[in-house]
């Protein structure tokens, strides 16, 4: 397929208003639709090589996964996004604030909150008695009472909000912080008395006050953990100096970054920042800097997230191809659209390098009425084997491994069937992480959960964590 053909399919295909939430965006969630063309309807005998494309919102797992829970979605609750954890609660944001679930019983999973603070996209964090919630979506000021306003006004505010947690079921909003051009995800470091918060946003504009480009890096939060009312931004890190990865036909420009993993053990970070892939050096976690950056102007259109391997030596780089609101997964896409890509770090020090290695993606095609593209995921922690668990949202819920790096393969999946046969709508899952013996996925029909029962990950269930922030990435042994 050629570049040209494959733009003018996602043009045809991509929502408005998905995922690529922008610094101006409104209280609405992304779930647009959009009308499929006769020639653009599911081609059901078209299945993955794993199975035909199951029926309208049919439920469809491999044996080596259960089903073990849902709760559904409720009125208040907007697009579901990421998930924290800590102790026997999981931390379930929303375009409309988040939602504490007691997970002592996963088979049973209770609501003990539900937090109402509108101000897409709802990335969280935890740490200790706080949570921290990002806000993309430019508002009147920085309460839960706040209206969406223009970003092209002055006084609009986004960034970050600021809860006390330790009543679980009262949660108690401290303070915010304003960051240049929002934030549309917060990645976690701790240090000590002191909590940093890189803070990733991206698209400005001439236009934003308060998101003037070039937006050439991210902005640094400073929060003391016992006077989080004092957190304050304290500093704006460049770390494109160049100005970043310029665009093409197909791949972003770099104007900021997406998301950051930061692996604290390791001292490490890896940034996914639109047009480039970064690897950084964090052990000032004030003070991040870049030692190594890639790019793909082939394959990836849009540098989403990062994973690393356990021991540190691999990485795994999402690409958001058409923002989440696309059907990416099919065959004329193909299998390195979309995808993950995989890299090997080499070398120590200053000298260290991201070195490809392979592409993987789902092998299971999925209906053109489905968004689904590559998404958040973690590790699943087994010695001596790499296994992640990943969101491919109306992809369903993936189990791989690349132990192997150049031949990465699914073990086991959950998905359900779409939700039209007509209509391209947005859904499924935006979150899928390993917690406890269990996976947590953040879908639009709920929260789900599930259990793998496989030789390949059963090494798992005995690592136990106390706190999960999956772009904090914990040292398992």
């Amino acid at each position: 397929m050629t570049m040209a053909a494959l733009a003018g399919l996602l043009a045809t295909y991509a929502l408005s208003g998905t995922a690529l939430a922008t610094p101006d965006a409104g209280d609405d969630a992304p779930e647009t639709s959009q009308e499929i063309t006769a020639d653009q309807s599911p081609r059901l005998e078209s299945a993955g090589s794993t199975g035909e494309i199951p029926g309208l919102g049919e439920i469809v797992h491999t044996p080596n996964v259960t089903h073990v829970a849902n709760v559904p979605k409720n009125a208040l609750q907007s697009t579901n996004s990421d998930i924290s954890f800590q102790g026997n609660y999981a931390y379930a944001g929303n375009y409309n604030g988040f939602v504490i679930h007691d997970i002592s019983r996963p088979s049973k999973p209770k609501i003990v909150a539900e937090v109402l603070c509108p101000g897409g996209q709802g990335d969280i964090s935890v740490s200790g008695d706080l949570l921290f919630l990002s806000v993309d979506s430019s508002r009147s000021d920085d309460s839960c009472n706040s209206v969406s306003q223009s970003a092209t006004i002055k006084d609009s505010w986004e960034g970050i909000r600021i809860f006390d947690i330790s009543d679980k079921r009262n949660p108690k909003y401290v303070s915010a912080v304003e960051t240049y051009c929002g934030s549309h995800t917060n990645t976690l470091v701790p240090d000590g008395k002191n909590v940093y918060l890189y803070i990733s946003s991206y698209y400005p504009d001439a236009s934003f006050p308060d998101c003037q480009p070039p937006h050439d890096g991210i902005s640094i939060v400073k929060v003391p953990r016992n006077a989080p009312e004092r957190a304050e931004v304290s500093s704006f890190e460049v770390l494109f100096p160049d100005g970043g990865f310029p665009g093409s036909d197909r791949g972003s420009a770099t104007t900021g970054c997406h998301d950051i993993t930061v692996y604290p053990r390791l001292k490490i970070a890896a940034g996914a920042c639109m047009g480039d892939g970064i690897l950084m050096d964090i052990s000032k976690p004030a003070k991040p800097r870049v030692i190594d950056r890639v790019q793909d102007a082939e394959r990836f259109a849009f540098w989403h997230s990062a994973t690393f391997s356990q021991d540190g030596k691999k990485v795994v780089f999402t690409d958001e191809l058409g923002g989440g609101g696309a059907a990416t997964c099919n065959a004329r896409i193909g299998d390195e659209y979309g995808a993950n890509g995989i890299y090997h770090i080499t070398g120590k020090g200053d000298r260290r390098r991201l070195e490809f290695q392979s592409y993987f993606k789902i092998p299971r095609y999925q209906s053109d009425t489905e968004n689904c593209v590559a998404h958040n995921g973690s590790l699943i922690p087994v010695r001596g084997r790499d296994i992640m668990v990943q969101s491919w949202y109306q992809g369903g819920v993936s189990i791989w491994e690349f132990t192997d790096s150049g031949n990465p393969h699914e073990i086991g999946y959950f998905d359900r069937g779409p939700q039209s046969n007509d209509t391209l709508t947005f859904g499924g899952s935006w979150s899928a992480y390993y917690y406890n013996g269990y996976i947590y996925s953040n879908d639009q029909m709920g929260l789900d959960v599930l259990r793998i029962d496989d030789p390949r990950t059963n090494g798992a269930r005995g690592v136990k964590l106390t706190e999960l922030n999956a772009q904090t990435q914990p040292s398992y042994w």
